[in-house]
């Protein structure tokens, strides 16, 4: 089996607050930030589900070329999780968040960055 690239990736963990609760039940929009953030990121993005859920939150996975991108929200709490998992070096999963967290307009941001894989 041919070698096609180094077992290494960076696993980053975001909590997001003072977001718009309107916009944390809007699936739909969720999922073209979601895919506009991890494609400038450097990103490859295979497909997007959305899912709403009653009374409200959703939750929005992107599978990646590299890897996945994920968003839960929290409407009742204008918050949201949400992480970033990229394989190789091509991709920015810190940088996707960033910028996920700046078009949802975030009031404040946390992030855990976790090295997987060989270093």
């Amino acid at each position: 089996m041919p070698d096609v690239g180094r077992f290494t990736g960076r696993h980053v963990l975001a909590e997001l607050h003072g977001v718009d609760p309107d916009l944390l039940d809007d699936p739909a929009r969720l999922g073209q930030l979601l895919r506009a953030a991890v494609t400038e990121a450097g990103a490859t993005v295979l497909d997007v589900v959305a899912q709403r859920f009653a009374p409200q939150g959703a939750t929005v996975i992107a599978l990646l070329a590299e890897s996945h991108a994920s968003v839960h929200t929290y409407p009742e709490h204008g918050s949201l999780f949400a992480d970033v998992f990229t394989c190789g070096e091509r991709a920015d999963p810190e940088h996707a968040l960033r910028l996920l967290a700046a078009s949802l307009h975030a009031a404040s941001v946390h992030l855990s960055v976790l090295h997987r894989g060989e270093r």
